[in-house]
């Protein structure tokens, strides 16, 4: 029997992407609401009731209102938004992370965000692992095509095409934080200084650590096999020992759910730049989306995704 699927907000970027992963899939019979019912509460509510496993493609304050409609029913829940990434009875929702067997499990799971998602993947399993100090003022630097700020976002970029780079998050209280924090086991929030470029996706996220205040300090080569043990059976996640001469992020890059982590190592071993490069549509949000529907489902956790 296939599983009773539900996406509330499919209309947007991410909905829209994981719709386009499901094509041609039989184990799932989508609900699909039209236009009108899209905007009507109790038509929303029956189809969340219906639904064996929904997924929240919402603003924040939509996804808290979706999960209350839920309410009552034994439907499973992913929430793409950034709204219970944090919250109290939630999973998170990054299974190279938390576990394979805690996704199965979970009734309600969030997605991470994108930025987090490189950030995490990079840094949490050295200091679990006591190679990096859960004390350490650590800084991170990232770029991001435009699709992830939403419409108006992306409105902005076509109307001014001459712009090139747009940094923002001046303010420092960025909603991506309170996740990075706790999923990496830090004392403190990371400074994070995230970038925008005129490219519709693709994102590289950098940890840099000068390694010389931390006296004996693992190495930097140390980081690189950690991580590549840590991620050795990920189909998703890949370690990468060759070191290009530079990383790109292409304007017309195709869709891609995979992950990238780097390790530059400076010649004297004082510097090293921990560096993801992922699809923030892709393994930041729909495609994320969807190795956790397949693995909540008990299906290989690859199907349907572009690798």
């Amino acid at each position: 029997m296939a599983i009773r699927l539900f996406i509330d907000g499919a209309a947007g970027t991410t909905g829209l992407e994981i719709r386009e992963r499901l094509q041609g899939r039989g184990e799932f019979d989508l609900i699909v609401l039209d236009d009108a019912q899209r905007k009507d509460e109790a038509a929303r509510r029956d189809a969340l009731h219906a639904a064996d496993i929904a997924i929240l493609c919402l603003p924040d304050e939509a996804a808290k209102e979706a999960v209350k409609l839920a309410e009552g029913s034994a439907t499973r829940i992913i929430d793409a938004s950034s709204a219970h990434r944090v919250a109290e009875g939630w999973t998170y929702g990054f299974p190279e992370l938390v576990g394979h067997d805690t996704i199965t499990n979970a009734r309600l799971v969030s997605n991470p965000g994108c930025y987090p998602t490189g950030f995490l993947a990079l840094v949490a399993p050295l200091v679990r692992a006591g190679l990096l100090s859960s004390a350490w003022p650590f800084t991170v630097n990232a770029v991001s095509g435009f699709s992830g700020g939403g419409t108006a976002l992306i409105d902005r970029f076509h109307d001014h095409p001459e712009i090139a780079f747009r940094a923002y998050g001046l303010s420092m209280g960025h909603k991506h934080l309170p996740e990075m924090q706790k999923y990496a086991r830090l004392d403190f929030a990371p400074v994070f200084s995230p970038s925008v470029i005129p490219a519709h996706r693709g994102m590289v996220v950098e940890v840099p650590i000068n390694l010389s205040p931390m006296g004996e300090a693992a190495t930097p080569w140390e980081f690189l096999e950690y991580l590549a043990m840590t991620y050795a059976s990920s189909p998703v996640v890949k370690v990468v020992r060759e070191l290009p001469t530079e990383l790109l992020l292409s304007s017309d890059v195709a869709p891609f759910d995979g992950m990238e982590l780097f390790v530059a190592i400076s010649e004297g071993l004082e510097h090293v730049r921990l560096i993801a490069r992922l699809d923030n549509l892709g393994k930041g949000a729909s495609g994320a989306a969807i190795q956790n529907l397949n693995i909540m489902c008990g299906l290989s956790e690859t199907t349907g995704l572009r690798l």
